[in-house]
């Protein structure tokens, strides 16, 4: 029996949510201040980090959703002083270590990494640049890091297949941003001069764009059969709870 698409939804929204609890926290803070960097560096150098020591355009490309001269002065600032692909598995070791952290001990672990697996395999990289670079790392072998590995992983899948989807129904990721998050258009580093007046043709797109990405990742979770779905359904719950408590 084919995944549901209630399913794709479900997951890819845990995942969504889950994916980047690591990004600022105490592991990653702390690793950021040994490399000398400060946070959004780490940020910008680590997850971009696995595209390779390559231009501030190439790493705006993959990101999408930032302001371009954001990306562009924290990615020039930050690998003048951490090699890129050195940031980029220090990066990924910070997951791991925030899913050791935050998660050892479930007992959904092993099935859920091994259905997670499943999708990441079956994921085809084609035009998603930030997910082949994060997918090509190798994983964790302890449960609890390669879970949450797993699920920054598959974060990336669904966000580069978005940001994709988002560019099929030529709308602008700045107003896609804006419609989705208004209340981060600043973080991103948007100025008040930079907010879209948007229009119902644009939530119109927006809304499009969420159909075919889920129609785009289905083709992945579509690997799975009914007790590896329900599987990973049951790990991504646990995990909700671990990371809430």
């Amino acid at each position: 029996m084919p995944v549901t698409k209630d399913v794709v939804s479900s997951a890819s929204e845990k995942i969504s949510a889950m994916g980047s609890a690591f990004y600022f926290a105490e592991q990653a803070r702390t690793r950021a201040q040994e490399l000398g960097l400060n946070g959004f560096q780490f940020y910008v150098l680590g997850r971009g980090g696995v595209l390779g020591d390559v231009e501030a355009r190439v790493v705006q490309s993959a990101f999408g959703w930032f302001a371009p001269g954001v990306v562009s002065s924290q990615w020039e600032q930050s690998r003048a002083i951490v090699e890129p692909r050195a940031a980029g598995r220090a990066f990924c070791e910070c997951c791991a270590e925030f899913g050791r952290a935050k998660l050892a001990g479930l007992d959904e672990l092993g099935s859920l990494c091994e259905a997670l697996e499943v999708v990441n395999e079956a994921a085809d990289p084609a035009g998603l640049a930030l997910y082949a670079g994060i997918s090509a790392e190798p994983l964790v072998e302890d449960l609890a890091g390669r879970a949450m590995q797993l699920v920054a992983v598959l974060r990336e899948y669904r966000g580069s297949a978005h940001l994709v989807a988002v560019l099929a129904q030529l709308l602008e990721p700045r107003i896609a941003h804006y419609l989705r998050r208004p209340e981060m258009f600043g973080a991103f580093g948007y100025g008040e001069d930079q907010v879209p007046e948007v229009t119902d043709e644009h939530r119109a797109k927006l809304a499009a764009a969420d159909e075919l990405t889920d129609r785009m990742v289905s083709l992945a979770y579509g690997a799975l059969n009914d007790a590896q779905a329900q599987a990973m359904m049951a790990g991504l719950e646990a995990m909700e709870r671990a990371l809430a408590g």
